[in-house]
Parts: structure tokens; sequence; C-alpha cells
């Protein structure tokens, strides 16, 4: 098994890129699918953002400074690519980002790719009620368990902001779900 600087220089090589790429596929691909899912909602939107994602690191490695985890950039990378995403949706179907989340949350009903419950569902509307700043990071922590330093990293902000934000964050959604 290669480790990130051996799988970095592959990627940079003529000769190892497309293999070492496959390699990069290989150890990312659901950990970002489950990343841009949390953002987009749908499954076949997902697979749209994720393809995307893959693509942009492919033609952008060389670019690649070293400066953060070669992972946080690639998760910098999908987090901007699902934000332009809805971003698209909000100028395509001339409604606001809030009204684009409700109605991917709505969507997800009838997704036969989301296997959650009542209570899931409701948690997916208290997240999609959020700004989407404390979203991405609620999304972070809850579901991917990142710690707050790989999220700095990523979202390229303090660590501080990132806690406060996901503590008003799970505020508001503990308030939501507990509404009548």
């Amino acid at each position: 098994m290669l480790n990130e600087e051996e799988l970095l220089q592959q990627l940079k090589s003529k000769t190892h890129k497309e293999q070492a790429f496959r390699t990069l596929i290989t150890l990312y691909k659901e950990r970002l699918y489950w990343h841009i899912r949390n953002i987009v909602k749908s499954h076949d939107d997902t697979d749209d953002v994720l393809q995307n994602t893959f693509i942009k690191v492919f033609k952008n490695i060389n670019n690649f400074k070293g400066n953060s985890k070669l992972y946080s950039w690639m998760y910098r990378i999908a987090t901007n690519e699902s934000i332009t995403f809805i971003n698209k949706n909000v100028k395509r179907l001339q409604i606001s980002s809030e009204d684009v989340q409700k109605l991917a949350i709505s969507n997800l009903t009838s997704d036969v790719y989301f296997e959650g419950d009542e209570i899931q569902l409701k948690l997916q509307q208290a997240i999609a009620s959020l700004p989407n700043k404390q979203q991405l990071v609620f999304n972070m922590k809850y579901f991917q368990d990142l710690k707050y330093k790989e999220m700095a990293d990523i979202l390229e902000t303090s660590e501080g902001a990132l806690k406060a934000s996901y503590h008003i964050a799970v505020k508001k959604i503990e308030s939501y779900l507990t509404q009548d």
C-alpha cells in the first residue's frame, strides 16, 4: 500500500498517473460520495458532482502544493463542486438556495437510494433549514466525524469558528426537532 507522498508522486508522473488515479478513486470514492451526498441530497446528483470532483482532481493534481493533506484538498474540491452544483440549480430553477434544499429534501422520499426513516428525514429537514456554512460544518462533524483541524484545512477557517458554527447548528437542529 502506498503512503500519501508516494501516491502523490505517482499521480504527478506521466507513466503512473492513470494507475495511481485509479488507486486514489478506490481509496476516497466512498468518503467523498457521502460528503457530497450530505450536501446535494440526491444519489444521481451526487454521482455527477463526484465525477466532476475527480475530473478536477485529475486535471489539477500538478497544482497541488502539499500545504495540506491530499484528502483535505480533494474534500475542498468536492465541497466547492457541491456548492457550485446547488448554485447552478438556484439559477436554473430561479429559486433561493433554501428552496433548492427544501426541494432536494422533498425528493428524498422518492429517492430509491434513501434508506432513512421518518426520523432521518426530519433530521435532513432540520439540517436543510440551517445556513449553508452551518450545514457543511454539521455534516462534516456529525456524519463524517472529522476533527476540527481537518475541517479547518478543508474549509480554510479557524477551529474556533468551526466549533462555534457546530454548536449553533446543533442548538438549531435540537430546536427544530423538538418543535411541534
